[in-house]
């Protein structure tokens, strides 16, 4: 009779455990390419969804991998969130395969208002950083949160308003901030060239980049160097920028090369840290960057 008993209990827990597991993967999935973006889907769907970033902290979004079961999650998703514009350049097959299975997708490049790299080395190629400014963020959201609404339900949409408050909040704070810097100072030099909607919208001058191009799998020639070197020296720019997804080794170079007292400040530009970090977050990544350059660019 114990026995009966006891396999009663377990054959219940089974069924209790099957139901909790049935349960949670009742909830839509979205699956995001990059950390930025998946940080912003997470606020805009709350509990009501599970989402899946590929991107891991601190990774380079031009280069980053996934593994085969990430890929095969992909192809299951109920929206697929990409940022576009090129800027997911290692993880393009997949979300090609994805969307000839029907996946459907969502692009964010295709809700701003695409600017052109500022490079010439780029070819005028569209520039995917839009998030440097705030304003094309919010034009994400806004496109994005009907799709969410969709598949999570109608929370999204107080979801997606409290977030949006809180971008404009984060626009009139780097505004202001920038405001202060006088315009002569206002020139960004960078590991590549990723401020190029920042400096449309807040009137700053991009002297160039280390690396040219667009992204980060380029490399500069001696030649590219010593160009940015006299610009540097023209423009006497009193700090130069380091991206926390690329190595430095190329900027404090280029600050000793300078001949110059040049100093070499870290940003966080394409991807956001762990819990742990600086960046943890898009709204805090935003104004760890505006309170550095404002610090480094002011008199």
């Amino acid at each position: 009779m114990r026995r009966t008993l006891a396999l009663a209990v377990t054959a219940a827990l089974l069924v209790l455990t099957g139901c909790a597991g049935s349960a949670a993967s009742d909830r839509p999935l979205v699956v995001v390419t990059t950390n930025i973006l998946g940080d912003v889907v997470s606020h805009l769907v709350g509990d009501e969804a599970e989402v899946l970033t590929l991107m891991r902290p601190g990774a380079d979004p031009h280069s980053f991998e996934i593994s085969a079961a990430e890929a095969a999650r992909v192809r299951t998703a109920d929206l697929l969130v990409a940022n576009g514009l090129g800027l997911e350049e290692g993880l393009q097959q997949h979300l090609d395969a994805a969307s000839a299975e029907g996946v459907r997708t969502f692009v964010a490049g295709d809700a701003v208002d695409v600017l052109p790299y500022t490079s010439t080395d780029a070819d005028g190629a569209d520039d995917p950083h839009f998030w440097t400014d705030p304003a094309q963020m919010i034009a994400v959201v806004d496109a994005l949160s009907p799709l969410l609404g969709e598949i999570a339900g109608p929370a999204v949409a107080d979801h997606a308003a409290a977030y949006r408050a809180e971008l404009e909040t984060l626009d009139a704070e780097i505004t202001a901030a920038f405001a202060a810097i006088p315009s002569e100072r206002r020139a960004l030099v960078t590991n590549h060239h990723v401020f190029g909607y920042l400096a449309d919208r807040f009137g700053f001058r991009v002297i160039g980049a280390v690396i040219p191009g667009g992204t980060t799998l380029a490399a500069p020639s001696a030649s590219d160097l010593a160009d940015l070197v006299s610009a540097i020296d023209e423009a006497g720019v009193p700090t130069i920028f380091a991206e926390s997804s690329s190595p430095d080794r190329l900027v404090r170079a280029l600050a000793d090369e300078a001949d110059r007292d040049v100093e070499v400040t870290e940003l966080f530009t394409e991807s956001l840290t762990d819990a742990a970090g600086d960046a943890p977050d898009y709204l805090t990544m935003m104004r760890v960057n505006t309170q550095r350059i404002a610090t480094g660019l002011s008199p």
